[in-house]
């Protein structure tokens, strides 16, 4: 098996591997699961600070995004994007499948998005139905201020739809005081639950504007509707994959007992960062750097698959390339859930320490010893 170090999927805990193996009832018919995924969702909202509704539903994180889409969007529809990254990009394409007109707001993919500057934006427009805006691009890694942008939002009669997959349980979210309208998660990422699940935490006030739609949802599987009535009449609108489930109960109890796990995040962030940096390695972005993933440039005179390939292939790691106008100019580290444990950056940076040699590239020092130094106080 490969050393994951990838921005997700993300090392899985023994627990976690053990409570998806248990033996399962019937979650259509046992009245016992109707309230364990109650109270399931509860503690995701705990944990996010809210008591919106929660829903986990199944499918990979990217459902959630699509859902959010699919249920608040309806023919004509202006949508604001809030592109500073390639998945903030990529909400429009959702937006076009259900008959919504995007409209991209462009800033820089180096660094945040400036809330001043989207308030200029938003004070020559602001009829929009809802914005797009993600939390930490994954690919470039870039770290937006959703609270000061939902608010911002919020100010204007915008509902918020956001992008957390590769933040939260890293990053710091309170739904309520951001006035975060749907907030979308997934299992595979900082929260190291196997892949397979998405999270969504929806207001009152996007429960609303989805109840009164003039059009039907052109979705099933993607209708977030289906399921707001589940405990009520004991009735999932598609029988939810029990074992993940349980496999995502035991992550959010890991989470809940790591009182130090943003703290951790932060620290061991810092550190991979000054330990690239101070071996003479460039760094994607310019600010705004998640606690989650970094996005390092591929040096002149080498590729993006001879790092990788060497890393996999002699040291038994694997990094994150990357796609879109980046693809073959970064690699990415996901140092997040599971993976953001001192001993799994030490052995990547020593790998990538020797991988460099390997291929030829000098640096300016052992980057397992520059880790070691910045991660100290840990």
């Amino acid at each position: 098996m490969y050393s994951i170090m990838t921005p997700g999927p993300t090392r899985v805990r023994e627990n976690v591997r053990m409570a998806r193996s248990l033996e399962t009832t019937n979650p259509d018919l046992d009245p016992e699961f109707f309230e364990f995924y109650k109270e399931t969702c509860g503690l995701l909202g705990q944990l996010l600070h809210t008591k919106n509704n929660v829903y986990i539903l199944s499918g990979e994180g990217i459902l959630g995004l699509e859902a959010a889409c699919a249920s608040l969007t309806e023919k004509g529809d202006r949508v604001l994007v809030i592109d500073n990254g390639i998945f903030g990009k990529g909400f429009a394409e959702f937006v076009e499948i259900y008959g919504g007109v995007p409209v991209s707001y462009v800033s820089d993919y180096h660094r945040p998005v400036d809330p001043e500057e989207l308030k200029k934006f938003l004070d020559s427009d602001h009829h929009f139905k809802y914005a797009t805006i993600v939390h930490c691009d994954t690919p470039s890694g870039v770290l937006n201020d959703i609270d000061s942008i939902c608010n911002l939002l919020a100010g204007y009669g915008i509902l918020s739809v956001v992008d957390s997959v590769a933040g939260m349980f890293g990053e710091y979210i309170n739904v309520e005081e951001s006035n975060i309208d749907i907030l979308c998660g997934g299992s595979q990422k900082a929260l190291s639950g196997a892949v397979g699940l998405t999270m969504l935490f929806v207001s009152e006030k996007a429960m609303a504007a989805m109840e009164n739609r003039k059009t039907p949802i052109a979705s099933f599987y993607a209708n977030i509707l289906a399921f707001k009535n589940y405990y009520r009449d004991r009735f999932f609108p598609y029988t939810p994959p029990i074992s993940d489930i349980y496999g995502l109960r035991a992550a959010i109890d890991n989470v809940l007992a790591d009182e130090d796990i943003l703290e951790r995040h932060r620290r061991i962030a810092s550190a991979t960062r000054s330990a690239l940096t101070e071996a003479g390695l460039e760094l994607y972005l310019e600010e705004g750097f998640s606690n989650t993933v970094t996005a390092v440039c591929v040096p002149k005179g080498l590729t993006d698959d001879r790092i990788l390939n060497t890393m996999r292939d002699s040291y038994n790691i694997l990094l994150g390339g990357c796609f879109d106008v980046l693809a073959g100019k970064v690699f990415r580290i996901g140092h997040m859930g599971e993976n953001a444990r001192n001993e799994y950056l030490e052995e990547t940076m020593r790998a990538l320490t020797r991988t460099f040699s390997d291929l030829g590239y000098p640096l300016h020092c052992d980057m397992e010893e520059a880790y070691k130094k910045a991660a100290a106080p840990l």
